[in-house]
């Protein structure tokens, strides 16, 4: 009966799908996992319990969190829910704004800033831009403001009318009558403008499908009948911009409800001219994306080039720099984006991350040099048990974790870091719902919904519960309030670095016997480490049955550990001989432990250890090494 040492030096594949377990011959089954629950994963392969939430602030509900950043010192966090923002700043709300956004409107929001304002929009509303006021902390949501010259606004224009209509006006000046040769007027074109032969109108009344009443902005050249007319591209009729973005000191406009497949791009160094004037260099480009189908816009990104997100294919447009004569629009790939929700796509170093039409993919939109072409690998392809209709996104530069919002509630992280070839998931989850998350400078926001409890959280390295709360007092104390947003709930504690029997949240207090100094309270949860099967394709072979013999765990910072070795879940000891941690506070461990199992497993589609533990205490694996005797 030989032995046979394994070395599980990373887990750089992270939790991989029940499907690999026939796949022994792949890398991603040496360093994957067959669950990675309530963990971060090291670019470099260790695994760590996650950072606990703090609880930060009561929210309103069901919303977006949006991330407004000035410069690196001035951060801000924005919660928009139905009908209002709420600005956070470190992590007091500082100043709240009415909005014309519907709870239910919110999922098709999208956004982008620039320098101290924010543009929002929405197929369906108007669109807005929230201005940061400056030293007195005021912030303004307005509507977008077209450049003007006199009275001119030098907004899009678009004939959505069919071609043989014609127009004819009463007369050149003032208050005119416009009458068209078919119904094509709406009471909604009224407080419109209309062009006819490249002058401008401005709708004062709708009369009928047939006429209107108008002011003349610009002297029209006759009375005769007009074929060469056309109306503002974005209106109560028409609706409102899908997307936008700034890209070589242009403000790019994608798609709208009515011209989905449209884009827009204002004049150079003048972001809100869109008059395309006579076709210069610098002035404003329009232009519709022509394919063997309709593909609506449902973002635009600004990255190595102008990225067009639609959905039913992606593209790259060209041009350095983009002017009207040398601008190209090609398509790279062909995977589609949602069209129910936006969910914003993000830059990681240099690659787009999106989200796939089907809900079932993150995909990395990554140009290469060697075909001077975008591609769109699957980085889901190994868990796809674990992308479930993702709602949201955001990547936080400092972990190296993408956090992505799913709609069944939990949060999935995606550890990504190309140059050492590592794409790792793991799935994490907390007594709640995640309904969206933002990533503020090097803090990550979540907003979730606890049993109809909404409220917003933050990531915190040094808390390991959620909703959590720390309080710290002079003296001793018994009572500990603050708690309201947990009422009735069972929390877990820790009081002066000791854990705690659990405790009931009752008038937003919980009494602790004995009182403490120092207390971190707050919801508990899980982490949970199970390996793979093992797999021993290397020795010609497979082995039945399988013992492990031995088990070593490498720690870092570790306090506590509790691990099945095929006799059920125990808490094993970390401390050898020698002193013991005073006043029961658990050391934190760093090293390797050394464990020795019993019995004989025939049943190789369970791993043969585990580790659980919900002890809110920090855990880091770095490796794990298995001593197997097997059965030849």
């Amino acid at each position: 009966m030989p032995r046979v040492t394994q070395i599980k030096t990373n887990f750089t594949a992270g939790e991989v799908s029940r499907r690999l377990l026939g796949r022994g011959d792949l890398r991603a089954y040496d360093n994957g996992a067959l669950s990675l629950r309530n963990l971060f994963i090291h670019p470099t392969g260790g695994i760590t319990r996650r950072s606990g939430l703090a609880f930060v602030d009561g929210a309103r509900g069901d919303g977006r969190l949006v991330a407004f950043e000035f410069n690196t010192e001035q951060t801000y966090l924005l919660v928009f829910s139905d009908g209002k923002i709420d600005v956070y700043e470190d992590d007091v709300r500082v100043a709240t704004a009415d909005a014309p956004w519907t709870a239910a409107q919110l999922r098709q929001i999208t956004w982008t800033q620039s320098a101290d304002t924010l543009l929002v929009c929405h197929p369906d509303v108007p669109p807005r831009k929230l201005t940061r006021g400056g030293a007195d902390g005021h912030w303004t949501l307005s509507d977008w403001s077209y450049g003007t010259d006199g009275e001119k606004v030098l907004m899009p224009f678009y004939r959505f009318a069919d071609a043989a209509v014609t127009l004819t006006p009463s007369g050149t000046t003032g208050a005119i009558t416009v009458t068209a040769s078919a119904a094509v007027f709406d009471p909604k074109h009224d407080g419109t403008r209309l062009r006819i032969q490249g002058k401008q109108l401005r709708v004062t009344g709708v009369v009928s499908a047939t006429q209107v009443n108008a002011t003349v902005v610009e002297a029209l050249p006759n009375t005769n009948v007009a074929t060469v007319w056309d109306e503002q591209s974005f209106s109560p009729l028409r609706g409102w911009p899908v997307s936008a973005a700034f890209h070589q000191d242009r403000l790019v406009v994608g798609g709208s409800r009515d011209l989905p497949n449209r884009l827009w791009l204002s004049r150079s160094a003048d972001l809100w001219n869109f008059d395309l004037g006579t076709g210069k260099d610098d002035e404003a480009i329009e232009f519709g994306i022509l394919s063997d189908q309709v593909n609506a816009i449902r973002a635009v990104f600004s990255g190595r080039h102008l990225q067009l997100f639609t959905s039913g294919a992606e593209y790259m447009v060209s041009g350095d720099p983009l002017t009207p004569q040398n601008i190209q629009v090609t398509r790279q790939t062909r995977i589609g984006s949602p069209v129910d929700r936006s969910v914003p796509p993000r830059d990681v170093d240099g690659a787009t991350l999106f989200v796939s039409r089907n809900g079932k993919e993150i995909r990395e939109f990554l140009y290469t040099d060697t075909e001077a072409a975008y591609q769109a690998n699957d980085l889901a392809l190994l868990a796809r048990h674990l992308v479930v209709n993702p709602r949201d996104q955001d990547y936080d530069q400092s972990r190296r974790l993408m956090f992505v919002a799913m709609e069944d509630g939990s949060l999935g992280a995606l550890t990504v870091y190309r140059l050492e070839q590592v794409t790792a998931w793991t799935r994490l989850e907390t007594d709640g719902a995640v309904r969206s998350v933002a990533v503020v400078g090097d803090e990550v926001y979540a907003l979730i919904d606890r049993a109809g409890r909404w409220s917003v959280e933050r990531f915190d390295d040094d808390l390991n519960l959620d909703a959590a709360l720390v309080g710290d007092h002079d003296t001793a104390t018994a009572v500990w309030s603050g708690l309201d947003h947990l009422e009735g709930r069972t929390l877990s504690v820790v009081a002066d670095g000791v854990v705690r029997g659990q405790a009931t949240v009752a008038a937003g207090k919980i009494v602790l016997d004995p009182p403490a100094r120092r207390v971190e309270a707050g919801l508990p949860y899980t982490h949970l480490v199970e390996p793979l099967p093992v797999s021993l394709l290397g020795q010609g072979s497979v082995p039945d049955p399988v013992r492990l013999v031995s088990v070593t765990f490498r720690l870092e910072e570790t306090a506590a550990l509790s691990a099945d070795l095929g006799r059920g879940l125990q808490e094993l000891p970390l401390h050898r001989t020698g002193p013991q941690p005073a006043g029961g506070v658990p050391a934190r461990i760093s090293g390797d432990r050394k464990l020795r199992t019993l019995g004989w497993r025939r049943d190789f589609d369970r791993p043969l250890w585990r580790i659980r533990q919900d002890a809110p205490l920090p855990f880091t694996l770095l490796s794990v090494t298995m001593e197997l005797k097997v059965n030849d």
